[in-house]
């Protein structure tokens, strides 16, 4: 290995700078579209949402040089306390926290408000980065497994009791990397499976789906017996266990829905599954970004001159529902274009972290690009009307100090761990 070079530049991949570039400026050109006002388009106005979000991508460059400053051996030595220190942030917001739209997701600094949760994806990416890239560590055994899942799933707890549902449903990604470091493929199908059960019941109610599967599980078992695949003597016990899983799991589901969710969520899921059409009321952001993107055609209409997006029919435009702004403005291909670039960040992430020769380095590029990959997806299929509702930012593009500095966090510790990827840590 050669000796670590001291300039804080050197190494560094700089084509992945150019796509964050990117992605932000373009990012912050649709905050601008979505904001603006006949009254007020002083580009430098930084009372407004769109001089905001300059100012925090300015600001965004000391922190880029703070995160390079350090080598890849202090992400890895110290990222436990990293890890400690996210949590600790997130129990302090619930006596501490500042509630905005029935969430305690924020501290009040005063001049701005600061959502530690957008830090905690990181912070969580570098102790599962730390924790599996142990060089006895093996994800086939039950307590690794465990020990794994913990570190995953404890921020989500955090964050869900707040209530913010969605920003712990990214945790779900970190799946992606145990199963890319050895952990066996049955946790994903279960999980899908499991989905695909919950939206079912959802659908035609626990009744119908209980007697569909129980249905099938006897039939199948009956085939099994006939083929003399299982001794029904022996395996009696697990044809039972099946049972029980499964109708527990759907009468779960349905009490769930019923009688945990409230009002609002139900509404959501109702109206993503058609079950209720509602225009007007929960479904209305979801309907007016429809009509946004539609409205852009294959080439949009131009910058600045969507009258959607102008006329503020998408309720905070300028947050979660920006891609709408995208599509109206600059089209299928402008979208298309935005995608694409994403997916090269993306794949360019992998592509990297198959180079590393270091497993830290390797592990925490792999989580980058599932936490990426999981909120552009869950992002633009909720703008598109595919998936519901569920408050996730789009990377680099949603309004937001602590989104952008997020993510900025996320990609340029990476960035800083692929530059030292050649040196001995």
């Amino acid at each position: 290995m050669r000796q670590e070079n001291n300039n804080i530049f050197f190494g560094i991949d700089w084509l992945l700078v150019l796509l964050f570039t990117m992605l932000v400026g373009f990012g912050w050109m649709n905050i601008y579209a979505a904001s603006i006002t006949n009254e007020n388009q002083e580009v430098f106005d930084f009372s407004t949402k769109y001089g905001k979000q300059m100012l925090w991508i300015l600001l965004s460059i000391p922190l880029i040089i703070i995160i390079l400053f350090f080598n890849a051996k202090f992400y890895e030595r110290f990222a436990s306390i990293f890890y400690v220190i996210s949590i600790l942030s997130l129990i302090l917001l619930f006596p501490l926290g500042k509630n905005i739209n029935g969430a305690t997701s924020w501290f009040n600094l005063g001049f701005m408000s600061l959502q530690p949760s957008e830090f905690a994806k990181a912070m969580t990416a570098l102790a599962v980065a730390k924790l599996l890239s142990d060089r006895n560590y093996n994800l086939n055994i039950i307590k690794n497994q465990i020990k794994a899942f913990t570190i995953i799933f404890l921020p989500a707890v955090l964050i869900t009791l707040q209530p913010d549902a969605g920003s712990a449903l990214i945790y779900l990604a970190f799946f992606f990397v145990l199963n890319r470091e050895g952990l066996t493929l049955n946790y994903i199908l279960l999980g899908s499976f499991a989905i695909v059960l919950f939206i079912l019941t959802l659908y035609f109610g626990a009744k119908p789906i209980i007697i569909l599967f129980f249905s099938l599980i006897t039939l199948i078992s009956l085939f099994l017996i006939y083929k003399q695949k299982i001794n029904l003597r022996f395996n009696w016990y697990k044809i039972l266990l099946t049972y029980l899983v499964i109708g527990g799991f759907i009468l779960g589901a349905s009490f769930m829905y019923n009688s945990v969710f409230k009002q609002h969520h139900r509404d959501r899921f109702d109206v993503l599954l058609g079950k209720k059409i509602d225009t007007k009321n929960i479904g209305y952001n979801i309907h007016q970004s429809e009509l946004s993107i539609s409205s852009g055609g294959f080439l949009g209409k131009g910058f600045l001159q969507g009258e959607r997006t102008r006329g503020r029919f998408v309720p905070e435009q300028h947050t979660d529902y920006i891609f709408s702004t995208v599509g109206e403005e600059w089209g299928f291909l402008g979208s298309s274009l935005v995608i694409i670039v994403f997916m090269m960040l993306i794949f360019r992430i992998i592509y990297l972290s198959d180079t590393h020769t270091n497993k830290f380095g390797r592990i925490y590029g792999y989580g980058l690009a599932s936490i990426l990959f999981f909120h552009v997806i869950v992002n633009i299929g909720m703008v598109v009307g595919l998936l519901p509702t569920v408050g996730i930012p789009l990377p680099f593009f949603s309004y937001g100090g602590s989104s952008l500095w997020g993510f900025t966090l996320l990609l340029f510790i990476f960035i800083r761990l692929d530059a030292h990827k050649n040196y001995d840590w």
